[in-house]
């Protein structure tokens, strides 16, 4: 049984999040504000995190940058607000998906199954391959703990951007548009604008930039690529 954390200052929100969860079969815990967020998400060690952005104590950004410092547990943001640079910026902080109030819970649920799903594909993927690393010269994924290598050099990644990059590396060649790098390495694609996609490109590029690598090929007007490795 999957358990999900859900943090929202308003309880009304908590308890249609959590009513919604539990009537699907899922565990879930609750958290007031970011502070409370930590706390438990420390000691219940969820499986995925549903976090509200506008928050006391911490907001959801900061609670997001905290986690993602060490740990690689899938987020799905919720805001009041639906302002592109407030989607982006929730992304290129780690966030996996992105839901704005107000919401179905039934659309809710289905991002989380989504969420869940890749990490279960990437489960079977490893199972049907018979090894836990795929490997491109210099660049490899553990699809056991969905970190990357480069050069022996670990880099911590969000489901998502492991995702982007295993779906690159399944066809080296391949040049992939926005939208089929994004149907694949996310489900549920019909909800991310290219600007989004970008956002996540954008920060494996990052990560990997700072150890001096440089996975991801931009071929313009097409889309992207895995790059020289």
């Amino acid at each position: 049984m999957n358990r999900i954390l859900v943090v929202d200052d308003d309880p009304h929100i908590r308890q249609v999040v959590q009513f919604a969860l539990d009537k699907e079969g899922f565990s879930t815990v609750e958290a007031r504000d970011g502070a409370e967020a930590l706390e438990r998400f420390a000691v219940e060690k969820p499986d995925l995190i549903v976090l509200d952005i506008t928050m006391p104590e911490l907001d959801g950004t900061e609670v997001c940058r905290r986690i993602r410092q060490t740990d690689k547990t899938p987020i799905i943001f919720l805001s009041s607000r639906d302002d592109e640079i407030d989607r982006v910026l929730g992304l290129e902080l780690g966030g996996d998906d992105y839901i704005t109030k107000p919401f179905s819970p039934r659309e809710l649920v289905a991002r989380v199954k989504a969420v869940l799903r890749r990490l279960d594909d990437s489960q079977e993927i490893r199972e049907h391959e018979g090894t836990a690393v795929m490997e491109h010269g210099r660049l490899s994924l553990n699809l056991d703990d969905f970190t990357g290598q480069w050069d022996g050099t670990q880099v911590v990644l969000t489901l998502t951007e492991f995702g982007i990059l295993r779906t690159l590396m399944q066809r080296p060649g391949k040049v992939y548009s926005r939208d089929d790098l994004m149907s694949n390495a996310y489900e549920l694609s019909r909800i991310v604008s290219d600007r989004t996609i970008d956002s996540h490109v954008r920060r494996v590029r990052k990560k990997f930039a700072d150890i001096g690598a440089e996975p991801v090929e931009t071929v313009h007007g097409i889309g992207y690529k895995l790059g020289s490795c």
